[in-house]
């Protein structure tokens, strides 16, 4: 099996079919069987490997939700047999380091902890960080296989598997759902979005495939406070865009060796490098991010993967209470298109959680930078997670699930009157709004 294969592993559910996928000698016939846990074979397929690459893939016949089972394929005499494997929806978890904080980081994180061993069907799966110049076929590395998390596996480290929000949010799907779910894991801390996108979808924006910004040649880090662009454009021209920030390397590495999976859903954290670097070209490059990785994964699974895959994803949140740089609101609007909200003509079948009010100042997940001349520059590291996610599960019910007559966006405006001689501007909301505190400065039109 290749290196996505492994014992406690989720495979995707009816009604698309899981397509699985490994490696033997060229030419030879893999037979593959799926057998219940009393040792009973309900399905067998086979599958020849193809020469140039050496491997087979064959689709599983549409499964209900459930186990356990016994996955075996065999080549000759030779049999590799996976056990206690389950049936469920796959969600796979991308983006930079608020993706890749660990639930040893966040708000209640001992409470949390604790309560990893009562849900045993919410599985965990982290692909090792990685760039290549060239697609992979398969992972270089994988930092956790196929897991039933425990208070160790979800609190392994800072920013070292595996993630907090992918956690929370399959978790709250669970709860939902009541049956299994996996979550796939592949972030890296940091890098922009061109790193993650692939040379097609930088090609549909117009950015070249093998450089960086020609105004900014590379970016130290993502800086809070921002410095000012005179400043960063001094500091930046010592730098080069390289390791895990150089184009379509993460794409490279981390995402299409996982291409064959048949998913139910994308879930991103990223944005925050972006507000440096290319940050009025995201508007098309996020879009065609979405794009290209739904088109890829429906190719890759043979079909299996929906083409309109749900992506769900999370708006910058805040830094600074009242800070005059506009750098973080301009890329939380092209994070939507420049519409402004989601789903929308640009971005179908995409759901978005709010986080603009979830700023923590005094998260001790922040690094210092550029040494002691501009101590106190940080990278911004919330805490509350669990918010994020109990808004991207709503959104995962609402787009992805269709549940009807669900709350999953904030209050809409629906009519602005603008009343001159009183100096007021009256605005109607979709939803009741309760103000709990006066605050000159609660909010901006």
């Amino acid at each position: 099996f290749a290196s996505y294969y492994s014992d406690h592993m989720v495979l995707q559910k009816e009604p698309a079919g899981a397509m699985v996928w490994g490696y033997g000698e060229p030419g030879a016939m893999v037979t593959v069987a799926l057998a219940k846990d009393s040792g009973t074979i309900i399905m067998k397929k086979t599958a020849q490997v193809k020469g140039l690459s050496g491997m087979w893939t064959t689709v599983l016949d549409p499964m209900d939700h459930g186990g356990p089972y016994a996955l075996t394929a065999g080549q000759g005499s030779e049999n590799v047999t996976l056990r206690d494997v389950y049936f469920g929806d796959v969600w796979l978890c991308s983006g930079q380091s608020n993706m890749a904080m660990t639930v040893l980081q966040i708000t209640n994180a001992s409470q949390e902890l604790a309560a990893a061993a009562r849900y045993p069907y919410v599985r965990l799966f982290t692909a090792a960080p990685a760039r290549s110049d060239m697609e992979l076929e398969d992972l270089e590395r994988v930092d956790l296989p196929w897991s039933i998390p425990t208070a160790e596996k979800l609190g392994h480290g800072n920013f070292t598997y595996f993630s907090a929000l992918c956690w929370l949010l399959g978790r709250y799907l669970y709860e939902v759902l009541r049956y299994p779910v996996g979550l796939v894991e592949a972030a890296w801390g940091g890098p922009p979005i061109e790193a993650w996108s692939s040379r097609r979808a930088l090609r549909a924006c117009g950015l070249p495939e093998d450089a960086g910004s020609p105004q900014f040649r590379g970016w130290p880090c993502v800086l809070h406070p921002p410095l000012s662009p005179a400043l960063f454009s001094s500091i930046s021209q010592h730098w080069q865009l390289s390791g895990p920030q150089t184009p379509s390397v993460l794409w490279n590495a981390m995402i299409h060796p996982l291409l064959n999976m048949t998913l139910r859903g994308v879930v991103w954290y990223q944005g925050e490098a972006n507000a440096f670097l290319h940050t009025d070209q995201y508007n098309c490059t996020f879009p065609a991010l979405i794009a290209d990785w739904r088109w890829a994964f429906h190719v890759g699974s043979a079909g299996q993967t929906e083409p309109l895959l749900p992506f769900g994803f999370v708006q910058l949140s805040t830094y600074r209470r009242q800070s005059p740089d506009d750098s973080f609101a301009r890329l939380r609007w092209h994070q939507t298109a420049d519409l402004g909200i989601v789903p929308n003509a640009r971005m179908p079948g995409t759901f978005m959680a709010v986080a603009m009010d979830l700023g923590d100042e005094r998260s001790p997940y922040g690094r210092r930078v550029l040494g002691s001349e501009h101590r106190g520059l940080k990278l911004i590291h919330p805490r509350d997670k669990q918010n994020v996610a109990h808004r991207l599960h709503l959104g995962a019910r609402a787009v992805a699930y269709a549940e009807k007559n669900l709350v999953f966006q904030g209050p809409y405006p629906t009519r602005a009157i603008l009343e001159v001689t009183r100096g007021l501007l009256n605005v109607t909301y979709s939803q009741e709004l309760i103000c709990r505190r006066r605050d000159a400065w609660a909010f901006e039109v």
